[in-house]
């Protein structure tokens, strides 16, 4: 039989039972998070039965449901959808590519010219998740050169500092795919030079994700460590921006590497509960806004490393839901590759190597991706493998798959 409840109904059921509570448990864990006197067990119970079977909860047990089950409240009850983001941004910005670029070889910049420009960052970086590394990699450094080239202009004070953060917000772009396509020492500089921009425009959000960076590159090549100072590190900078998230997440993952339960609870609990007080972001797609469904990204990867393989797998098809449109288009294929990973290491666990390995080999299959986060958490697969099916000929295939992978960017062997 179908099931016709909506998404979150049949999530908050499959995160009870992932967890292996009653519906009484739910309860109990419910008041627990209330920061307020709360209704009769049984008549919560009965709100509960509803909640799952479909009745949308008011807005005051919204939060306390998400923070049950270690989300926030966008996350498990998604915002309504926002109109079409190209319609947006050619509403905004009234201009073609070759308007703006004529306005920039002016002496002089108008306001009109830099609210062009911002739009047309915002773009670059919404395109981020599916456009083709190759062009992104084009584009991203074709509008980094003509937005340095406007430093020679005559220019005010405000416009200044306003160059020079969208110049950090190219270099993060372009720093980003440079490491998505292996060129490592390429984007280490290009993140150097975003740092530095942030620190010449005073810009903490830019500076934030500069050490997101730092601490990204430093997680792929297994530098666990190295990962949590750039965390915190940016964390000092960031303040309640919303990339101090993403460095929390980034820190949660060191944690779960190094095999400390109790600090990876904490770091996610920093996150969640900072991003739960963030307004919802007008603009998903932008990879520097973190969204309310990363977080459940996030989090999938933490409870694969340290073993909840049940709170993983929910979470790993909640991720696949969340960025698969409803004709199968992928919204988001770099998270739903990882997210086959986790279900291929769960499958791995549970004695299931067919199912593993199909779900291993998918995640290898998408044009875009960025390869150093892929072969981490694919070796994380492999190692379960190898451990378990080493004999096994099907499992000599994929291995033999990711070894090609790994040999085409041999800088991201993590360190042993």
């Amino acid at each position: 039989m179908s099931d016709d409840r909506p998404a979150w109904a049949r999530r908050i059921a499959a995160e009870r039972a992932a967890r292996e509570w009653s519906q009484r448990d739910a309860v109990k864990a419910l008041r627990a998070h209330a920061k307020e006197e709360l209704p009769a067990d049984d008549s919560l119970i009965r709100q509960w039965k509803r909640w799952e079977s479909g009745q949308i909860p008011n807005e005051f047990y919204r939060p306390l449901i998400a923070a049950v089950f270690g989300t926030v409240t966008h996350a498990l009850f998604p915002a309504p959808a926002r109109r079409d983001g190209d319609k947006e941004i050619l509403a905004a910005s009234g201009m073609e590519t070759l308007e703006i670029v004529s306005r920039l070889n002016r002496s002089d910049v108008d306001a009109a010219t830099l609210d062009a420009l911002r739009i047309t960052t915002d773009r670059l970086c919404s395109e981020y998740p599916f456009m083709p590394s190759e062009q992104l990699l084009i584009e991203g450094r074709q509008w980094l050169r003509r937005v340095v080239e406007l430093h020679s202009k005559s220019l005010t004070l405000s416009q200044h500092r306003e160059v020079l953060a969208l110049s950090g917000w190219l270099a993060l772009l372009v720093g980003c795919v440079e490491y998505d396509t292996g060129a490592r020492h390429a984007a280490e500089s290009t993140r150097q030079a975003a740092l530095s921009l942030a620190t010449e425009a005073d810009h903490a959000e830019i500076a934030g994700w500069a050490h997101e960076m730092r601490a990204w590159f430093a997680l792929t090549t297994g530098d666990y460590r190295g990962v949590i100072a750039a965390a915190q590190a940016g964390t000092e900078l960031a303040g309640h921006q919303g990339v101090a998230v993403q460095l929390a997440a980034q820190e949660a993952k060191a944690w779960a590497r190094l095999g400390d339960r109790r600090r990876v609870e904490v770091a996610l609990d920093r996150g969640r509960n900072l991003l739960e007080g963030m307004p919802h972001p007008e603009n998903l797609d932008n990879h520097f806004v973190v969204d309310p469904a990363k977080f459940d990204f996030y989090s999938m990867d933490c409870y694969r490393l340290v073993g909840e393989d049940k709170l993983a797998r929910t979470l790993a098809e909640e991720v696949l839901r969340a960025g698969t449109d409803f004709d199968g288009m992928e919204r988001s294929p770099m998270r739903n590759a990882e997210a086959r990973v986790t279900l291929g290491v769960t499958a791995a666990r549970e004695g299931d190597l067919e199912q593993a390995l199909i779900m291993g080999e998918r995640a290898l299959e998408g044009d875009r991706r960025s390869v150093p986060s892929l072969i981490m958490t694919s070796r994380e697969l492999a190692a379960e493998v190898r451990r378990r099916y080493a004999s096994e000929p099907a499992a000599q295939g994929y291995l033999a798959h990711l070894h090609e992978l790994g040999q085409a960017a041999p800088g991201f062997l993590p360190q042993q």
